[in-house]
């Protein structure tokens, strides 16, 4: 069975990329593209470069704009991705969850649910959107999945407890449509526990090849070279011992990533898309910000994959993607759910909610977490 993957809000590719090399021991199992819409013209062009290969199936326009009729023309789709801008739901910044302006943007998602009724969908979004609006919003979202006709399986994924060197927490909602006989399990991190991933072993192996592109050194000020060479490996601007002359002169930053130097023997902290001085992740070693390629590698990003744009423009890019292993890793799972393919799964932290239709094969799959909401019940997320 193969699924034409629709994405939404797709970004340079880190879920584009890790649908389209996602395998199986079913091969007759895989997910193609079929179009992607984004409104920034460099992260599109990253798309076309690495994934779609052709411009003709990829919208680059705002999704206020958007008219699905052309995404119809294009192609039908048996399964949707949407990462929904994370900005209002962010612990970093003021979390106005569905009253800021990019909140209420999951909402396309919804539409082409109801429009092109997939199979199946994921849908992704920061840590932080549990808590947004005290719960509500993460339970308004789930409730209009669950009326567009599917059953949904929210998660936290820890992506660096599945092998991925960065720790990066995305809450990672997958829906199967309430005609497909399928329970999504939440894919086991066990597996990994012996392949848990540094930021030096991603970094250094095998080492980046000269003249690799996006690899540029960004320009260091004399000053933020001597602060750095007060900084060690995992700490701070404000952990640090620094003297008084490179200290930075700003109220409650002590646990904050500002010229925070990675710790090379951990995964890295979490690789940002934008911010100014000091948020660019630092080198545990040399006293420098990394370089793109570097954090593309964190990101899991595969060398020869090419981000188009300014060094500004990539850094953003790079922030805003999807780790390529994680998304892997829970397409498969979704994969090997619509083949019948054994997997090891862990429990479930949030309980699914479920469609009649699948109510009875839950409960037989999972005797020991069996369904205990009524269908008229609102899910509350907290």
């Amino acid at each position: 069975m193969v699924f034409r993957l629709g994405e939404l809000f797709c970004g340079p590719g880190g879920i584009g990329y890790a649908s389209k090399t996602a395998k199986i021991a079913n091969h007759d199992y895989k997910i193609i593209h079929a179009w992607a819409n984004d409104y920034d013209k460099d992260t599109c062009a990253t798309f076309i470069k690495n994934v779609s290969k052709k411009e003709e199936t990829v919208i680059c326009q705002d999704i206020r704009k958007l008219d699905y009729n052309r995404l119809k023309k294009i192609s039908e789709i048996d399964a949707l991705a949407f990462g929904f801008p994370c900005n209002d739901f962010s612990v970093v910044g003021e979390q106005k969850g569905m009253d800021g302006v990019f909140g209420p943007l999951y909402s396309y998602g919804i539409e082409v649910l109801k429009i092109f009724t997939p199979k199946w969908f994921m849908a992704e979004n920061v840590g932080g959107l549990r808590n947004a609006n005290d719960g509500k919003a993460f339970s308004v979202i789930l409730n209009d999945m669950f009326s567009a006709g599917y059953s949904v399986y929210p998660h936290l994924y820890k992506f660096e407890e599945y092998g991925v060197p960065q720790a990066r927490h995305r809450i990672i909602i997958i829906g199967i449509r309430k005609d497909q006989n399928i329970i999504y399990r939440i894919p086991s991190t066990k597996p990994y526990q012996e392949k848990r991933r540094t930021c030096r072993d991603a970094i250094e192996n095998p080492p980046i090849i000269e003249n690799a592109s996006n690899n540029e050194l960004t320009k260091q000020s004399k000053d933020v070279i001597a602060r750095l060479n007060y900084i060690k490996p995992g700490e701070n601007a404000f952990t640090a011992n620094i003297p008084q002359k490179y200290q930075l002169n700003i109220v409650g930053a002590k646990i904050s990533q500002i010229y925070k130097r990675l710790d090379p023997d951990k995964p890295a902290y979490t690789i940002t898309g934008s911010g100014g001085g000091g948020t660019h992740v630092y080198h545990w070693k040399e006293p420098r910000a990394l370089t793109n390629r570097e954090r593309a590698r964190l990101q899991t990003f595969p060398d020869d994959f090419i981000f188009v744009g300014s060094k500004e423009s990539v850094r953003k890019q790079i922030g805003m993607a999807v780790p390529v292993d994680g998304a892997r890793i829970i397409f498969e799972g979704i994969l090997n759910s619509f083949a019948g393919i054994n997997y090891t799964f862990d429990k479930y932290i949030f309980n699914p909610l479920l469609q009649m239709e699948h109510i009875d094969l839950y409960n037989e799959q999972n005797p020991e977490q069996s369904y205990v909401f009524e269908q008229e019940m609102e899910y509350m997320a907290v």
